[in-house]
C-alpha cells in the first residue's frame, strides 16, 4: 500500500518514525506531511522524514483553530490528489481526517486522551479508531466511534517507540558542551510547561510557576525547560530571570532528542502528557502538574507507581527527589507490532 502519515505535532514524530519503519519492513510505501508547529518539522527532518510542510498553528482562539483545521484540510486534500494513497494515518490530525474523506482515502486515527473535545470530528470521520486498552468505552461512544470501527492495543503509545530504546552515550557530552549540564554530578530535571493554547488546556495552571521557582532555588539542580512556543519562552524568561541568571535554568532553542533527554534526567515534570509517559516507559521518575481532566492512561501509570500526581502548591514546592540510582524501563515489547497490525489490517 501507499500510506500517508501526517505529523501535526512534535510527539507524533518518534511515534510514527517507529511505525513507518514497521510499515516499510512489511513492504509498504510511506509519504509524510507535517505542520509547522512546536518544532515538528525540525524533529521530522532530524528523524529522517522528508515531509511536505503544509499549514501551521491556528492560534489560541477557537475560531482561529476552526479556520486553521478547515484551511489545512483543503490544502492537504489538494496535495494528496493524484498521489494514489491507499491509507491515511495520524494521531488525531483533524485536518488529515477531513482531507482523506474529501479524497476518498481510508483514514485511521489513533488517540490516547479521552477529554479532547475535537475527538468528535476525528472519531466520526475516520474509518478506524485505535486507542489504548485503558481508553474508556463511554468516551468512544460519546465522540461517535461505533464499536465496529474501534480497535484497542495493550500498553501506551510511548511503548511503540521506547520499548527497545538504548541511550546514546554521546548525548551526555552534548548536554555538557552546549548547556553546562554534567549528568554525572548534577541533578537534572526536565520540565515541560502547560500547553496553554491547546483546546484541552483552556485554563491557568497555578502549580507550574511555584514548582519552577522551587526547582530553580536548589543549588544542586539543573533544569532544562522546554517551552512550547516563542511566546511562552519569552514569558518564562521574564518571570524566572533569577534562575537563568544563576545558570540553574536552561532553555534550548534547538530541538533536542526527546528520548535521550528524558533518559538523561533524574526527574521529569510536565504539565502535559507525552513527556511524562515517555519517562514512565523509560523508568525515569516522573511527576505531573497537569490541572485538567486526567487521561485514563495516566491514572493507570499512577496506580503502577510510575507517575506522581501533584495537586497542591505545597506538594509542588516541596517535591522530593534525588539523583536517580538506576532506570527501570517498562520494556513493553510487542506493542509496536500490535499497533502496526491494527492500522494495516
Amino acid at each position: 500500500m501507499r500510506i500517508w502519515i501526517d505529523l501535526a505535532n512534535s510527539p507524533h514524530v518518534p511515534f510514527f518514525r517507529a511505525l513507518a519503519a514497521e510499515f516499510e519492513g512489511r513492504g509498504h510505501e510511506v509519504e509524510t506531511t507535517a505542520r509547522e508547529f512546536a518544532q515538528t518539522v525540525e524533529l521530522a527532518e532530524a528523524a529522517g522524514f522528508h515531509p511536505s510542510v503544509i499549514g501551521g498553528h491556528g492560534g489560541a482562539g477557537l475560531s482561529g483553530k476552526a479556520r486553521n483545521v478547515a484551511g489545512r484540510a483543503w490544502a492537504l486534500a489538494r496535495w494528496a490528489r493524484g498521489r494514489g494513497f491507499d491509507l491515511a494515518v495520524s494521531h488525531n490530525s483533524y485536518s488529515q481526517v477531513l482531507a482523506a474523506r474529501r479524497a476518498r482515502v481510508r483514514a485511521v486515527t489513533l488517540m490516547d486522551y479521552e477529554h479532547q473535545p475535537a475527538n468528535h470530528l476525528a472519531f466520526r470521520l475516520a474509518s478506524r479508531v485505535i486507542v489504548p486498552e485503558a481508553f474508556p468505552a463511554e468516551a468512544l461512544r460519546k465522540f461517535g466511534a461505533g464499536r465496529e470501527k474501534v480497535r484497542r492495543y495493550h500498553g501506551i503509545k510511548e511503548d511503540v517507540y521506547l520499548a527497545d530504546f538504548a541511550p546514546d552515550p554521546r548525548f551526555a557530552r552534548q548536554l555538557q558542551e552546549q548547556f553546562g549540564v554534567d549528568t554525572a554530578r548534577d541533578v537534572l530535571v526536565v520540565v515541560r510547561p502547560p500547553a496553554r493554547e491547546a483546546l484541552y488546556h483552556r485554563f491557568e495552571n497555578e502549580l507550574f510557576g511555584g514548582l519552577l521557582e522551587s526547582l530553580s532555588e536548589r543549588a544542586d539542580v539543573k533544569v532544562i525547560l522546554l517551552p512550547r512556543n516563542d511566546a511562552q519562552r519569552e514569558a518564562l524568561a521574564a518571570s524566572h530571570a533569577a534562575g537563568f541568571g544563576r545558570g540553574r535554568l536552561v532553555m534550548p532553542r534547538e530541538a533536542l532528542d526527546g528520548a535521550n533527554l528524558v533518559a538523561s534526567a533524574d526527574l521529569v515534570v510536565s504539565a502535559g502528557g507525552t513527556m511524562n509517559r515517555e519517562a514512565a516507559a523509560l523508568g525515569i521518575p516522573a511527576a505531573t502538574v497537569y490541572a485538567g481532566a486526567w487521561a485514563a492512561v495516566d491514572e493507570q501509570l499512577v496506580r503502577e507507581g510510575r507517575l506522581r500526581r501533584i495537586t497542591t502548591r505545597e506538594e509542588a514546592e516541596g517535591l522530593a527527589f534525588e539523583k536517580k540510582k538506576a532506570a527501570a524501563p517498562r520494556r513493553a515489547t510487542g506493542v509496536r507490532e500490535e499497533v502496526a497490525g491494527l492500522i494495516l489490517s
